[in-house]
């Protein structure tokens, strides 16, 4: 076997930004949502993009619902009912995003210390790296009828549109699970360049931000607060909980939190909502540049074409040897094999050819 040892110029280090839709089929957009008929419990609703008993459906995304106080939602026992599934959902996003079990979430306006919270958590496997900024788009329907989302219906052509503000911000800000935006009313990124109420700030509500958007952990936060405001307020009208008695339904059952906001999510009868989100991932390659000189690799290492006595079986391979490159082995210095690279198609080698080879490691 031949080696040659490499140059320092022989190497170059890459980086490239691969982005593509998080939903199912390469969907840039999706429109129809439906709710899986065994999802998380007490704790949230996965959401597919095909109805259930189709074996084609999978999941996109889940809906939770967390609430500082425990209300909501049934006590796993009736002797502790402060210990429920809203409160652990509270308190587990609390606990990744602020780092501080103690801190509630402060989406500004008249709402700096938010008792509750909606989570949407795209499925792990969609949203690749991190999620792409300028591509989240998500209409809510407003939601008229009783604070029963049994009873409420999306109202045809009463949609916000909610996105990150990534554009209209010069800093990015941090906190314990990575970047985090605002959500806001606007499109792309962007947000709206009118205020729903006076001093207010363009494309915020008196109850502040729609939410965060954590594009390095796959999570959409809403802030229910502002989503509860009137349609003119900047709000859709869900009243996201009731305090669970054993004569009213919990948390995930068809009254409540969660169905409320599935429901704003998945339109009216007539008219779908969308969701738009796109993922993005950073591939780190190495390029090696392989060179075999003409004077190189020309002759075969394959024992077999040595007869016993030492000469060639072939004896045109003396004055014109010919190879076929089939190949490319990185080794280290101690002779280790790291990496095989294989042709596409045997590459002849001769002494009137030479050969250039790049070899692209991705990871």
């Amino acid at each position: 076997m031949s080696y040659v040892a490499f140059n320092p110029e022989d190497f170059v280090v890459s980086s490239d930004s691969i982005t593509s839709t998080c939903w199912s089929n390469y969907t840039p957009t999706l429109t129809q949502f439906y709710s899986a008929s065994a999802s998380g419990s007490n704790f949230y609703w996965n959401v597919l993009n095909l109805p259930s008993a189709n074996t084609s459906s999978e999941i996109q995304f889940s809906i939770a619902y967390g609430r500082a106080d425990s209300s909501g939602s049934a006590p796993f026992n009736q002797l502790v009912p402060q210990n429920t599934p809203t409160r652990v959902t509270y308190g587990q996003y609390r606990t990744l995003i602020n780092g501080d079990e103690n801190t509630n979430f402060n989406f500004g306006g008249l709402n700096t210390s938010s008792a509750d919270i909606y989570i949407l958590n795209v499925e792990r496997a969609r949203y690749k790296d991190h999620f792409y900024l300028g591509t989240f788009n998500l209409n809510l329907a407003r939601l008229s009828g009783t604070s029963s989302a049994a009873n409420q219906q999306p109202i045809n052509g009463d949609f916000i549109t909610l996105t990150n503000n990534s554009n209209n911000v010069s800093t990015v800000t941090y906190c314990d699970a990575g970047r985090v935006y605002d959500i806001v009313s606007g499109t792309n990124g962007t947000a709206v360049t009118q205020s729903v109420a006076s001093g207010v700030t363009p494309g915020y509500t008196v109850s502040g931000s729609y939410g965060y958007y954590l594009p390095d952990v796959d999570l959409i936060v809403l802030n229910p607060r502002a989503l509860a405001l009137p349609y003119a307020s900047g709000g859709i009208n869900i009243k996201p909980y009731a305090v669970y008695t054993t004569s009213s339904s919990d948390l995930v059952g068809p009254s409540g939190s969660i169905a409320k906001l599935f429901c704003s999510i998945s339109g009216s009868l007539t008219s779908s909502g969308s969701f738009q989100l796109n993922s993005e991932e950073n591939v780190s390659s190495d390029y090696v540049f392989v060179r075999a000189i003409n004077s190189e690799f020309n002759y075969s290492t394959n024992p077999s074409i040595i007869s016993g006595s030492g000469d060639f079986i072939y004896p045109s391979l003396v004055n014109n040897p010919q190879t076929y490159i089939t190949t490319v082995g990185l080794y280290n210095d101690n002779n280790e094999l790291l990496a095989v690279a294989k042709m596409s198609k045997a590459l002849p080698k001769d002494f009137t050819k030479e050969a250039y080879i790049r070899v692209k490691l991705d990871f």
